[in-house]
């Protein structure tokens, strides 16, 4: 039988997850009778036959692209290694593909090792220590020099954007005064022997923003970075681990850094940091090194780590920073709530009254007990537990993960060209006491794309479409609530064919909407929401 055509509006009403923060749960709206047919995949295997022909085209024409890049990127890796930063943010401007960009980045911070390699031998497995013997590879991402403008320039706060720290004789303090981090104070700190911390340089570092908003997409998590200055002969930090990837990103002077193995399988990728430790708390270390201007050093999260300044010199190094909170369990966190919910509601057997006399042979108390009944109560369990899986709504709690990296996102930094084709670059301003150049228009002939690939995103509340976005975010961590506009369910069709399409530019006229003014609306929406680009600049009517 021909399976009948369902829009991705009603696609996305069909599987869904509310849109709540991360610790709560959420319902899911499913009718029973999909359920039963079908499962949760059902929008899958539809979304598979509802596109017909409309835009294949384009999304393979995409996919090519891509390829072809990547296979650019596998020659061109090893020839990135001798590029000053700001060269190579300028070359990638120029890199047609967001994702691809961020591969290339992501290739230099870690060159020599390929990509591949690092990602199957050492990610989330063990220490990578590089050494280049370069002391300007990573001249440019920051300075001492740069953070001295920052006091100077802009509102720097103690305990917000500013720590200062100390640890001596195994004591860690912080030393935060309230109020404004003001230059005298803060070199008065660092001369008395203390560790400053920036704690979101990209709020201030035009360059920081721009590496991790470029990162952050090669990562698929937000990409974070605190900043660390230390004078010599001191140490900043008790030994301690974190729950973030690390990579420690040498900028100035040299550190002498100590990285040891987690204590016992419970603090493989812990969900949390640690508590401060003592020396003999953690071992021997498995890693000891100094790390030197243009050095680089990665630890998973849950290896313990502490660094300090030889009497040498001073250092100055950002710590770069993903994969918070970005694990399977914190997935199913998701999942199984919304799986339960379903599953109560459409499956008689898990709303089956529990043993009158439970209580009697179950819980701590009757654990010793050597009771049939036990047995049979918890082959129960695991059988409502194996039968739980069918009603998990994966590709929906997927979204709602999305939402919360969306929302952790750092907004786009847009090149010179993108600006110029984008919102922001739309000649209207204030002339001689009234509004002008307000007549740009989008035409069914003008190309557009997503300014990003990973830009925007179509979900769902149950009740209708919306698309999450992260051109308007803050650079500060979660200062704005999440974005998000409404689409209407004639759009919904034509934002997926845009989604799908990235990198091409495609013509308004093209989007798969039934009527020509429905084409333009959308356009005209993305396009004053900054999420997409024209080909050409936009000219007057």
């Amino acid at each position: 039988m021909e399976k009948k055509h369902v829009s991705a509006f009603e696609l996305y009403q069909n599987a869904v997850l509310a849109s709540t923060p991360e610790v709560k749960t959420s319902s899911v709206k499913i009718t029973a009778k999909k359920q039963k047919e079908n499962g949760i995949q059902t929008p899958k295997s539809i979304k598979k036959t509802k596109r017909k022909q409309m835009g294949k085209q384009v999304i393979k024409a995409a996919q090519r692209e891509e390829r072809v890049e990547r296979l650019a990127e596998e020659v061109q890796c090893g020839e990135i290694s001798g590029v000053a930063l700001d060269s190579l943010l300028s070359d990638l401007a120029k890199v047609s593909n967001s994702r691809v960009r961020a591969s290339k980045l992501f290739q230099w911070l870690i060159h020599p090792i390929p990509s591949k390699s690092f990602f199957r031998d050492a990610w989330e497995k063990k220490p990578v220590l590089i050494k280049r013997q370069n002391p300007d590879y990573y001249k440019g991402l920051f300075s001492t020099a740069e953070f001295d403008r920052i006091l100077r320039r802009d509102d720097v706060q103690y305990g917000v954007n500013l720590d200062v720290t100390s640890y001596r004789n195994g004591k860690r303090e912080t030393h935060n005064p309230p109020g404004r981090a003001l230059p005298f104070t803060v070199w008065d700190f660092y001369e008395s022997g203390c560790s400053l911390r920036m704690l979101n340089p990209q709020a201030f570092s035009s360059t920081v923003w721009n590496v991790l908003s470029i990162l952050q997409e090669h990562f698929g998590s937000m990409a974070g970075a605190n900043m660390y200055l230390t004078p010599p002969g001191t140490q900043g930090f008790a030994p301690h681990y974190d729950d973030i990837e690390a990579f420690v990103v040498q900028l100035e002077g040299k550190k002498h850094w100590r990285v040891y193995n987690p204590r016992s399988e419970n603090e493989v990728l812990p969900v949390v940091s640690s508590p401060n430790f003592s020396h003999s708390e953690i071992g021997k270390p498995i890693l000891e090194a100094v790390l030197e201007a243009g050095d680089l050093l990665y630890f998973p999260r849950g290896f313990i780590h502490q660094g300090d300044c030889l009497t040498d010199a001073h250092s100055l190094h950002i710590t770069v920073s993903s994969y918070q909170r970005n694990s399977w369990g914190n997935l199913l966190a998701k999942v199984v709530p919304a799986a339960l919910e379903m599953a109560m509601e459409e499956d008689v057997d898990f709303r089956g009254g529990l043993p009158v006399d439970y209580l009697t042979y179950m819980g701590v108390q009757n654990s010793d007990k050597e009771d049939p009944r036990r047995a049979q109560f918890l082959s129960r369990i695991e059988g409502l537990m194996k039968k739980l899986a069918t009603f998990a709504p994966v590709d929906a709690a997927v979204d709602q993960k999305a939402r919360g990296y969306l929302h952790d996102c750092l907004p786009p930094m847009l090149t010179a060209e993108e600006r110029a084709s984008s919102v922001q670059g739309a000649p209207s301003r204030w002339e001689n006491g009234e509004p002008v150049d307000m007549g740009v228009a989008i035409r069914g002939q003008i190309r557009v794309r997503l300014v990003r690939s990973g830009i925007a995103r179509l979900c769902s509340d149950g009740e209708a479409v919306w698309l999450y976005y992260t051109a308007d975010n803050s650079r500060v961590y979660h200062k704005e609530e999440p974005k998000s506009v409404e689409i209407k369910a004639e759009h919904t069709d034509a934002m997926e064919f845009l989604i799908h399409a990235y990198p091409k530019f495609v013509t308004v006229g093209s989007l798969p909407c039934k009527l020509a003014e429905d084409k333009v609306s959308l356009a005209e929406l993305l396009f004053k929401r900054g999420l997409i680009h024209t080909a050409e600049p936009l000219q007057q009517s």
